[in-house]
């Protein structure tokens, strides 16, 4: 059985959701790391989801830790 333990938490999950995702969204927008808009979404949003049923509640650790999963799955190409 999974038990959800969020004590303490400031945000509604649905809004640490959202917050999240909107800040690793746009750090990869500023950086030109979206190459592909649905498929990151995707990727972003099962990456925070993962980590909430974790136990991970702070928004900038989620966000901070989808972006870096992110650019593990797609390294950026440098072109020289």
């Amino acid at each position: 059985m999974l038990v959800l333990r969020f004590c303490g938490m400031a945000e509604p999950l649905p809004v640490l959701v959202e917050s999240s995702l909107q800040i690793a969204w746009d750090f990869l927008g500023s950086v030109g790391e979206i190459a592909d808009p649905q498929q990151t979404a995707e990727f972003l949003l099962r990456s925070i989801q993962s980590q909430m049923l974790r136990g991970e509640t702070r928004t900038l650790m989620l966000s901070n830790r989808a972006i870096d999963a992110h650019r593990r799955r797609c390294p950026l190409q440098l072109v020289l």
